[in-house]
């Protein structure tokens, strides 16, 4: 019998495939809403399903594509202030974390601290560009400067 998969099913198949299994266990896949029959219907709506989820990301790439440019742009620069030494390094560090909640004070974009790509906490003073990753696809650069108290 041939199904689609409303679920993942481990070993068996993704959610959204259309495969042939036997009559036993599509039955018992059915039953337990993992799947459901391959008719014409069924197919068509998977279809329709399928271009909609593909005009979501296709929206959703566009815009973080947009926010890349405006993130890259000169004039986007993130202002922090830390206490340092005379040589010019921190005392103690600044996280993504703090990066994150500058750039919903002073621009009001709020982007997941997590996103950030800091291999290591920044402990000096100057310009840091810091990777943030914004889609599967895109990464953009954000400026943080770090300057004394």
């Amino acid at each position: 019998m041939k199904i689609i998969f409303t679920q993942d099913v481990r070993g068996k198949g993704k959610r959204g495939e259309i495969k042939e299994m036997a009559d036993g266990y599509a039955n018992f896949l059915i039953k337990n809403n993992k799947a459901r029959q391959a008719n014409a219907a069924a197919m068509s709506q998977l279809a329709g399903q399928k271009r909609a989820e593909a005009k979501r990301d296709a929206e959703v790439l566009a815009e973080a594509k947009d926010l890349k440019q405006r993130l890259e742009s000169g004039d986007f620069v993130i202002e922090l202030k830390a206490k340092a030494g005379s040589d010019g390094r921190l005392f103690g560090s600044i996280t993504s974390k703090q990066i994150s909640q500058a750039l919903e004070k002073q621009y009001g974009l709020k982007i997941d601290k997590r996103k950030m790509n800091l291999k290591e906490p920044i402990r000096s003073m100057g310009y840091v560009n810091v990777p943030v990753k914004l889609h599967n696809d895109v990464v953009a650069k954000i400026r943080v400067h770090i300057s004394e108290k």
